[in-house]
């Protein structure tokens, strides 16, 4: 089955593809690859092109500090052209091709104040507190308003091994690997996924020709610092090197974030799919480094 998607040279999309390689043919629609998605024209005539009955969309700006900045600029801002514009451009091109759209999504979509027992689920209502999550949330009521197959895949804090760009995971690693000290928020909560899982959760739902909406998050939430000390314990780093911090100073004028940011992923286990704790996903990136030779 051939696969058309955006981003897939990203943190998650270039995992995805190593994942899924065997089972499915990728063709990457992105900046590198010469497609820009703001261009209706250029990527109807791409998605029309293409033999192709799944579109997977992953490309953003995901910089939360960067879109902020854009915020002044509304509909003209990078942010605005690249997650809404593009996304109704994708979505368009969709729905008069009938190809199924599936969208990447995430948790900052929530406001992280007083979520219910348990944490968020699909039917929660979002309520975005920043400039990049209101756009993402403008993407996801797009993806929704179709009169076509699509799925909305919400996603957290996504970690891998071996990429070069860092994740949040591997920003702690480095630190710890050069002695440096690292601070970590104490009173905020985070549900982290591991990419891979991602992946096994992407093969289930066009295999069930899912629709809708589905968490596809970690199955540990937790905090930073309780996260940065995993990471030290199973990499066998210094753990006096993590002190702690609270959210306010360490976002001090930065954009706003989501405190208590806790997925539920009831929906995608039901599938089958088994999504790892943080714990658990340490482990596998261990184990793959240590067959790499290279985190």
């Amino acid at each position: 089955m051939k696969i058309l998607g955006t981003g897939l040279t990203g943190l998650i999309g270039s995992r995805i593809v190593e994942v899924l390689k065997e089972k499915y043919e990728f063709e990457n629609l992105s900046r590198t690859s010469g497609i820009d998605i703001a261009d209706k024209d250029q990527i109807l005539e791409k998605i029309k092109a293409s033999d192709a009955q799944i579109i997977l969309h992953l490309a953003g700006k995901t910089d939360v500090d960067s879109c902020e900045l854009d915020k002044s600029l509304l509909q003209n801002g990078e942010a605005w052209k690249i997650n809404v514009e593009g996304t109704r451009n994708i979505s368009n091109a969709c729905l008069q091709t009938n190809k199924k759209l599936i969208y990447m999504s995430t948790d900052f979509i929530f406001d992280g104040i007083n979520p219910s027992a348990g944490g968020y689920t699909e039917e929660d209502i979002p309520n975005p507190i920043n400039w990049y999550a209101q756009t993402k949330y403008e993407g996801e009521k797009i993806v929704l308003s179709l009169n076509s197959p699509r799925i909305i895949i919400r996603t957290a804090y996504p970690y891998r091994a071996n990429f070069v760009k860092l994740d949040f995971f591997r920003a702690i690693l480095g630190k710890l690997q050069d002695g440096k000290f690292v601070l970590a928020i104490t009173d905020q909560t985070f549900t982290p996924t591991f990419i891979d899982d991602i992946a096994f959760a992407l093969d289930v739902l066009i295999g069930n020709n899912s629709q809708g909406i589905f968490h596809v998050a970690g199955s540990q939430s937790l905090t930073p610092y309780a996260a940065a000390l995993l990471i030290a314990e199973t990499f066998n780093f210094d753990k006096d090197l993590i002190s702690k911090t609270t959210g306010k100073e360490f976002f001090k004028d930065r954009a706003q974030r989501p405190f208590q940011l806790t997925l539920r992923n009831d929906k995608i286990l039901k599938l089958g799919v088994r999504m790892r704790t943080f714990k658990e996903g340490l482990e596998e990136v261990l184990r793959q480094t240590q067959d790499n030779k290279k985190i």
